[in-house]
């Protein structure tokens, strides 16, 4: 082997050493484990078969709350103490028009993976505020009252139990959701 090839040689192997020495160096044994947001115990970015769309993979934690949230609105669709906030959509699906139904189902989806510690995905849709205002927002009927959202929240939990979420999780996602009342209530 000449001169030049083992210099190149020997220092590809120094930097190679180089390389293992530091990225070890730099674990420090001290330090916690990571903690786990919520979106992680929901299955977090482990990539999984999306059975709403053949051939495509979702992230666990997505799948999981985009069923919930799925669910949900076909929980509140049914539920007649609340369903008169969701007159443009019901009408829109009675017709068979879906489009609405998956814009509210992203959104949602959207805002809880957000809300529970996604780092992929981010919120696009409107300020609760504005969400929750028929002057800001013309796909809601009426301002928000303090019991039609404790019963959106008891759909949403039963939802929640329908598609196996432990106790433990649905009292999260209610802390969640309650969290939101003071901007969500309008009247």
């Amino acid at each position: 082997m000449n001169l030049k090839r083992r210099v190149v040689f020997a220092a590809i192997i120094a930097l190679g050493a180089i390389a293992v020495s530091t990225s070890s160096c730099h674990k420090d044994h001290n330090s916690p484990p990571a903690t786990m947001t919520f979106y992680d115990t929901l299955g977090g970015t482990t990539m999984v078969n999306d059975p709403a769309h053949s051939g495509t993979m979702i992230e666990k934690g997505r799948l999981g709350l985009r069923t919930v949230v799925d669910s949900a609105i076909f929980i509140i669709a049914g539920d007649k103490e609340i369903n008169g906030y969701f007159t443009v959509l019901l009408s829109e699906v009675g017709q068979g028009n879906l489009s609405g139904f998956q814009a509210l189902s992203k959104n949602l989806t959207d805002f809880l993976c957000v809300a529970t510690g996604a780092k992929d995905f981010t919120y696009t849709g409107k300020n609760m505020t504005d969400a929750h205002n028929p002057s800001a927002n013309t796909r809601i009927s009426m301002k928000v009252a303090a019991d039609d959202f404790d019963q959106f929240v008891v759909d949403v939990a039963a939802s929640a139990k329908k598609n196996g979420l432990t106790d433990a999780m649905i009292a999260r996602v209610g802390a969640l959701l309650n969290s939101l009342k003071t901007t969500v209530v309008q009247r």
